[in-house]
């Protein structure tokens, strides 16, 4: 795993070489255990590859939470602006959530931006940091 995609912000690199569904299953055991109970929201841009790397988010943030025996569900809200997504994760009171994006990056490019309940934004480094010390990866 390239760990130059993990930034102050967000994830971003290009897809599928450096983001792919591997790494979005990495992001989302890490997520599942980082999270407190509840729903997580999961939203996609509409880049090249979001809906499958939403998919992979999804199915294994739900895997990973049977396997902790921790009370998470994904809600895969479908294709979304980070604006909306942020308001739906406030809007379902969510325990955090997973927008699949680039944001203003080359369309070759894709990402994810986790954030916690009230939308508070999970930094990249953050998320790589916890993969390291839990050796997610």
């Amino acid at each position: 795993m390239n760990t130059a995609i993990f930034k102050a912000y967000d994830i971003r690199g290009i897809y599928p070489a450096d983001v792919n569904e591997q790494v979005a299953a990495t992001v989302a055991k890490a997520v599942a255990r980082m999270m407190p109970e509840g729903e997580i929201i999961v939203a996609y841009d509409a880049r090249h590859g979001s809906p499958e790397l939403a998919l992979e988010v999804q199915t294994t943030l739900e895997s990973e939470a049977e396997k902790l025996n921790k009370k998470i569900s994904a809600r895969n809200v479908g294709l979304s602006s980070t604006p909306m997504f942020y308001f739906l994760v406030n809007h379902f009171k969510a325990s955090g959530g997973v927008m699949i994006t680039a944001s203003h990056n080359p369309k070759n490019y894709n990402g994810m931006k986790v954030v916690r309940s009230g939308a508070e934004m999970v930094p990249g480094v953050e998320i790589l940091e916890f993969i390291t010390n839990n050796k997610l990866a």
